[in-house]
């Protein structure tokens, strides 16, 4: 078995289709079918369903393609273990980050990484969080910033910060007087998420759970900019992170952002890799810089 004929499983699985898969590997669709043919012959089990059009794994096939994915993962891991040993500063960092937080956060965060390490290449990926988890799995991505906890016993995660929630209201919301709320406060009141698939709308499902509030059913918004110009047209009321709300300079002048008296809602945010990764202690320099970006700039609203 080599790991030429598991990266050929793993293509197959990917494309469904011998040809497809042979290009993708640029090799040509017999050398690829022969490969397939032997591992299939060394394990002793049929792995793939074949007919024209398509290929289909069987259950021994789902198996071996999960079990490829893991070495063929590992070995990309050794080889970058090997690449940036002692030179980890000069590679390249592929860092994902979910919508909610990279536009508020990065503008603070980049420059500090560059001043630190001027010869690193940094990538960023903005995703929503299943897609970073799903690319941090593959190998897709060294690192994430996702709100915390991450239940994979995979991954480890370095706490950042906590970042605070604000209700945003429209002036003449019946709240906007009252400077604070409560939890309570919401239990009379509807509010606008976020469309499916962001963690910040599970977030606030939590709170609305808490408090009693309900969710908006006529609208749900792609990103924060479009929950905020919907309470500033006095369409209802929202949540709002600190960093959103710092980051959109002077209030505008029909909405009213009120902090939480007591039991102030709240996300933690992290920093998260591989546990086979062997780029941790860079990470946890990363994520030391991170939690200085916010102490020095103080872009969060105190705790």
């Amino acid at each position: 078995m080599t790991l030429r004929e598991l990266q050929y499983l793993v293509a197959l699985a990917t494309h469904r289709n011998f040809r497809r898969a042979a290009e993708a590997c640029l090799v040509s669709q017999p050398t690829l079918s022969t490969q397939i043919s032997k591992l299939e012959d060394e394990l002793g089990v049929l792995l793939l369903e074949r007919d024209r059009r398509k290929v289909m794994l069987t259950a021994a096939g789902h198996d071996a393609v999960e079990r490829a994915q893991r070495i063929l993962r590992e070995v990309d891991e050794m080889k970058e273990a090997a690449r940036h040993a002692g030179t980890v500063e000069a590679g390249t960092l592929r860092l994902g980050i979910f919508p909610t937080l990279g536009p508020y956060l990065l503008p603070y965060l980049v420059p500090q990484i560059r001043d630190r390490y001027p010869q690193l290449k940094l990538l960023l990926f903005e995703e929503k969080s299943d897609t970073l988890l799903a690319r941090l799995d593959k190998g897709a991505l060294d690192a994430a910033f996702l709100a915390l906890p991450v239940q994979d016993d995979r991954l480890v995660s370095a706490f950042l910060f906590r970042e605070p929630f604000l209700m945003a209201v429209p002036a003449d919301h019946p709240l906007a007087a009252q400077g604070s709320v409560t939890l309570e406060d919401l239990r009379a009141h509807t509010l606008m998420l976020l469309e499916e698939g962001h963690c910040l709308r599970n977030q606030a499902l939590e709170v609305c759970q808490l408090s009693g509030a309900q969710e908006t059913t006529e609208f749900r918004a792609t990103s924060l900019e479009t929950l905020r110009q919907m309470v500033i047209a006095g369409m209802g009321a929202t949540l709002l992170p600190a960093l959103a709300v710092n980051s959109t300079g002077a209030q505008a002048e029909n909405i009213r952002l009120l902090r939480f008296k007591e039991d102030e809602p709240s996300r933690e945010i992290g920093l998260v890799w591989r546990r086979t990764s062997p780029m941790g202690f860079f990470f946890r320099q990363i994520a030391d810089i991170c939690r200085q970006a916010m102490q020095d700039e103080e872009k969060l609203l105190p705790a």
